[in-house]
């Protein structure tokens, strides 16, 4: 057999166990089941599972990629997303789970929102779903992008192919078996990504002679300078601010935060934040290693094959020696590069059929549970498509273009462009979701004042701070996040905040029994 055939051997073998796990958590009687996993996650997979729906390819794309042209300048997004797990996990979790339980049992944030502020006229739940269809299709088709990239390097097929294949193999498993499927089959990725990213660094720096030796490879001045940018003069404070603001967006994430809902017992939440913690510190620590010593032992891929980094390293140590236990053990590396792509899709697709499944609900409330988890099963697949729409209208020719940041101009690859590619839909996306709702989620929890007119005004201030950001040219035929390099999520969740307190502020004092689940809610549960 040919290395492709054993690669190609493994990679059926991984689907086929992914699927077969699908299967064997397929039952979902109910939305609870289907939605939340029945509140069943154990300490381990709750932990996983929340994590690795978390890192997406972006962990082994685009972080790798960035530190491997740029320097660990850029390490300030790492840092970021560490102190925002942290948080989420310590301060939200535990907190948050209470109270979709004393909030009627919310399976869902925007059903959270309405039974914690007894919206009856569902404006609350409506604008969040709506909000809900837009940042969670432009993630979901941030997962399919980096598959359509990876998968075309590893194999020689087509973009849009290796498109199709990773979406409909999410939609499947996901189709079949929920979030419990999701769940469990994310903590087994997890733990690939983690061995992936953690061991193939270490491979290549003995395969070189040794750390000194890596180190000896790369002259680019302050490197490994934290406060460094490529060219070694000083970072400018917008990039540190705007990289430690991505931290923010972990209050806002609903498929990291169904996950934390969805664990079995309060006093597992602790344990689980522990494992959690550990895990992601690893892994954001080994991706910035990955660039590093990406710089020393593939340098001449340069800008335009930067976030291929991580496949080429896998390709010179294991697949270009010929030996089929070398090409095996590369293509289960792979494999771990696969899961990181994928474990995030299969979360954003199911969370994101939650809310349209939520607004289908209020409008037929005869439906049976029966009848609701089929038709977000019918959502998960028209999401799908549109996110493929997405990835594939994402697709930009081979070309050269002036790149502002480096005032130069560079070639850009197929799929690879700075307004298309797999950082720049996950920014977005992630700045969406932490300015919608982040503000509410926090004042939800730990600000009793909080009305429904406050929630309604911050997630739409939020949410729509970010698209105006993002994508409407204001300034000299730029946009604020052209001309100001700061995040779209520092605005967005300020502004959304403000929102939310004004807008509480100005309007009728929660009532009394709004006020007592408040109170139900600060104090842990009998469970």
């Amino acid at each position: 057999m040919s290395n492709q055939a054993w690669i190609l051997a493994v990679f059926i073998l991984y689907f086929g166990a992914i699927i077969g796990l699908a299967i064997h958590f397929r039952k979902s009687n109910n939305l609870s089941d289907y939605f939340l996993a029945g509140r069943s996650l154990n300490t381990w997979i709750g932990a996983l599972s929340a994590q690795t729906s978390d890192m997406s390819g972006w962990l082994l794309m685009a972080l790798p990629g960035s530190i491997f042209f740029f320097g660990t300048g850029r390490a300030w997004i790492a840092i970021g997303l560490l102190a925002g797990t942290i948080l989420n996990w310590f301060f939200v979790a535990r907190r948050l789970r209470r109270y979709t339980i004393v909030a009627n049992n919310s399976i869902t944030l925007p059903e959270f929102f309405e039974n914690r502020f007894h919206d009856s006229s569902h404006v609350l739940k409506i604008v969040s779903c709506l909000f809900f269809a837009i940042f969670f299709t432009v993630y979901a088709a941030s997962g399919f992008l980096a598959g359509g990239r990876m998968l075309p390097h590893v194999f020689g097929i087509s973009y849009p192919l290796a498109v199709t294949i990773l979406a409909a193999f999410v939609v499947l498993y996901t189709f079949i078996g929920g979030l419990k499927a999701i769940s469990w089959t994310d903590s087994i990725q997890g733990m690939m990504m983690l061995l992936a990213v953690f061991f193939l660094p270490l491979i290549v720096i003995a395969t070189m002679g040794g750390w000194s030796d890596v180190t000896a490879q790369i002259d680019q001045p302050g490197f490994f300078n934290l406060m460094s940018d490529q060219y070694g003069n000083t970072l400018p404070a917008v990039h540190v601010i705007s990289g430690l603001a991505w931290g923010l967006g972990y209050f806002g994430m609903p498929h990291i935060l169904v996950k934390l809902i969805a664990i079995s017992k309060e006093k597992y939440v602790h344990r689980s934040a522990v494992i959690a913690i550990i895990w992601v510190t690893i892994a954001l620590g080994s991706a910035i290693v990955v660039g590093w010593v990406g710089r020393a032992f593939v340098p001449e891929i340069g800008f335009a094959g930067r976030e291929y980094v991580f496949i080429e390293m896998i390709r010179r140590i294991f697949l270009d020696r010929g030996a089929v236990w070398l090409t095996l053990l590369g293509a289960i590396f792979l494999c771990g590069m696969f899961a990181a792509i994928k474990s995030t899709a299969d979360s954003q697709l199911l969370v994101g059929s939650s809310a349209v499944g939520d607004l289908y609900k209020m409008a037929n409330k005869k439906a049976s549970d029966k009848h609701l988890v089929w038709f977000s099963r019918g959502v998960v697949l028209a999401m799908a498509i549109v996110a493929v729409w997405i990835a594939l209208d994402a697709y930009v020719p081979a070309h050269y273009a002036l790149d502002p940041e480096l005032n130069e101009y560079v070639y850009i690859p197929w799929a690879l462009d700075r307004n298309t590619g797999v950082m720049a839909l996950v920014a977005v996306a992630w700045a969406g979701f932490g300015s919608a709702f982040g503000p509410l989620v926090l004042c939800s929890l730990f600000w009793k004042r909080t009305t429904r007119a406050g929630g309604v005004a911050g997630i739409v201030v939020g949410g729509t701070v970010v698209i105006i950001w993002h994508w409407l040219p204001l300034i000299d035929g730029a946009t604020l996040m052209t001309y100001t390099s700061l995040n779209h999520i520092v605005p967005g969740f300020g502004l959304g905040l403000l929102a939310v307190i004004i807008g509480s502020l100005v309007t009728k004092k929660p009532s009394k029994e709004v006020l007592e689940e408040f109170h139900t809610a600060s104090k842990p549960l009998a469970e």
